[in-house]
């Protein structure tokens, strides 16, 4: 006799659950996804080219410099701090590996170089931070303002052409096939930076300080060491969005992440983080820069005025925060 197999209602329950609590956890950016997808395709009715494999190309390409920068950035805010350097160091590490490079330095030194001015910078901003005690907006504010001026110092305000022929490997090349490095770096950084904040023991004593420093201190988090490691990553990350970058335009300017730091602030509040700290993800994150970076690509496409950018930017972050204030209320 054939006996026909049923689906046990406990493995079932559980399923269902499990959905249910990934909805739940995921639903900001299920809904920035959706976003994106109908921002997407509003453009394309209007410049059909928009959706071409070309253009979404670009797309990822121009976004990962910005995804990289919002990675960094989400772990100070998860803390209830800012980083307004990351721009200012965006700059400086090209304009140093650049330097580095002219001086006959090969690509690898040049970047560790480069990865140098973030670690030094993220340092310096989680110390006056943390041991200090200086006010985070105060300590980041006066390091972007002194990064950004050196930017300009240590090659007189002059662009530095990358003068490796091979450099743009970090970029476009392929260390695993099928995969562009640009894509490969974002999806590593997404997959550890998510896994540590929902996993690792580490990862959620960032929520834990961003819910309540103090309360955080009576049941024995570390404090001080993990907010300082989150600047110094935030550092590192600014950096190595800034080495990313350089290896795609294979030039320095000490311009070039002027308007970066907005951006990332507005990529990780947009992706759900709150600026009082407590809450965040590193796919809301990704999901907040492909958001931004659509929005200029769909602005550039149809022919708005560049100048109009900084306002939309300004205006979604203002819009974010007026969510995030209005959901914490009814909660």
């Amino acid at each position: 006799m054939k006996t026909v197999s049923r689906p046990i209602q406990g493995e079932t329950g559980q399923s269902s659950g499990s959905l249910k609590r990934l909805l739940s956890t995921y639903r900001t950016e299920i809904a920035i996804a959706i976003a994106i997808i109908i921002i997407e395709l509003g453009v394309g009715m209007i410049v059909p080219a928009a959706l071409s494999a070309g253009n979404i190309a670009n797309v990822s390409q121009a976004a990962a410099p910005l995804v990289i920068m919002a990675f960094g950035v989400l772990l100070v805010i998860i803390t209830g701090g800012i980083d307004l350097s990351v721009g200012s160091v965006f700059s400086l590490t090209g304009m140093v590996t650049g330097l580095a490079m002219a001086h006959g330095f090969g690509a690898v030194a040049s970047s560790l170089a480069g990865l140098a001015v973030g670690l030094v910078i993220g340092t310096i901003n989680g110390a006056l931070v943390t041991f200090v005690g200086l006010a985070p907006f105060v300590v980041t504010l006066s390091t972007y303002a002194i990064a950004g001026s050196l930017s300009f110092i240590v090659t007189d305000g002059h662009s530095l052409p990358i003068s490796d022929p091979d450099y743009w490997l970090l970029n476009s090349g392929a260390l695993v096939p099928g995969v562009i490095n640009y894509v490969l770096w974002c999806a590593l950084l997404l997959i550890a930076i998510e896994f540590c904040l929902r996993k690792i023991v580490a990862g959620r004593w960032l929520y834990a300080i961003g819910s309540s420093s103090s309360s955080a201190r009576v049941i024995g988090i570390p404090v001080n060491r993990v907010r300082l490691s989150a600047y110094v990553l935030s550092g590192l990350l600014a950096s190595f969005a800034g080495i990313v970058s350089i290896s795609y335009i294979s030039n320095a300017e000490a311009t070039a992440g002027s308007s970066l730091m907005l951006q990332a602030i507005a990529a990780v509040v947009i992706g759900g983080a709150s600026l009082f700290g407590g809450t965040g993800s590193a796919i809301g994150a990704l999901l907040g820069s492909l958001m931004i970076t659509i929005i200029q690509n769909g602005a550039n496409l149809i022919g708005v005025n560049s100048f109009w950018q900084g306002t939309v930017t300004g205006v979604v972050i203002l819009i974010a925060v007026l969510v995030d204030r209005i959901t914490k209320a009814r909660r």
